[in-house]
């Protein structure tokens, strides 16, 4: 099996953030990278807990009503795609939530 060269990219926002259009954000791209940009897979992960730059806690416990849990969608695709994608998922969340790096995929 040999080696190929992808960008895996992680997203951080929290549940009830929205797009300048006022949709839900994790869909908004969630859909970008599944309709449009067709990445090779896409994974949303539900955080229990969280806190950002800011400090504010989002928890999952019985004593908030409206709690805004951490999301982190992670993907990964060919350089040249997550190159393509990536300047619009920047337009869409708050500076410093999009990490990205280099790895190996034993992709056929």
């Amino acid at each position: 099996m040999s080696a190929k060269s992808v960008t895996m990219v992680r997203v951080y926002i929290k549940e009830g953030d929205k797009d300048t259009d006022h949709h839900d954000l994790m869909r908004s791209i969630f859909k970008l990278l599944h309709e449009q940009h067709k990445v090779h897979g896409v994974t949303v992960f539900r955080g229990v807990a969280g806190f950002g730059s800011k400090g504010e806690v989002h928890a999952d416990d019985l004593l908030r009503l409206n709690v805004h849990l951490p999301l982190v969608l992670e993907f990964y695709d060919e350089p040249e795609v997550v190159e393509s994608v990536l300047p619009r998922i920047q337009e869409m969340v708050p500076p410093g939530h999009i990490v990205y790096w280099s790895a190996q995929c034993g992709c056929n």
